[in-house]
């Protein structure tokens, strides 16, 4: 919510929805020191390699099932990118409506986002 708490209080969903999905990629930078946006970055830090143990793991990495929640994750945050910031940061602002409830959308699975990246464990 410090991310876009002046939005809420203004009841700006458009720009609040976009500071909210910024907040992840925000986080994901700084736990990592990874450069980067978007898909790019969440590969860069979330999605595991060839078996191999991402940057950031939100589980003990060590089966089938925690590798699937992990690239279940990684897959999450994407989608949170293309479908919650790309169209706000691409179309203007008289062309695309984000309704309140979408804007509540968008908090909901960034804080679920979040909430795992604060159990992550980070390595190198």
């Amino acid at each position: 919510m410090r991310y876009c708490t002046q939005e809420v209080l203004e009841r700006n969903a458009f720009h609040g929805s976009m500071e909210a999905v910024k907040s992840v990629a925000d986080r994901l930078r700084a736990m990592t020191g990874v450069v980067g946006d978007g898909a790019r970055l969440v590969d860069n830090t979330l999605t595991p390699r060839q078996r191999t143990r991402p940057r950031a793991a939100i589980n003990d990495f060590l089966s089938t099932t925690d590798r699937d929640e992990q690239n279940g994750f990684a897959n999450l945050c994407k989608g949170l990118f293309s479908m919650f910031r790309n169209p706000v940061a691409h179309d203007p602002r008289i062309k695309r409506k984000v309704t309140d409830d979408e804007f509540l959308e968008t908090l909901t699975v960034a804080s679920l986002i979040h909430r795992r990246l604060d159990v992550a464990v980070v390595g190198p």
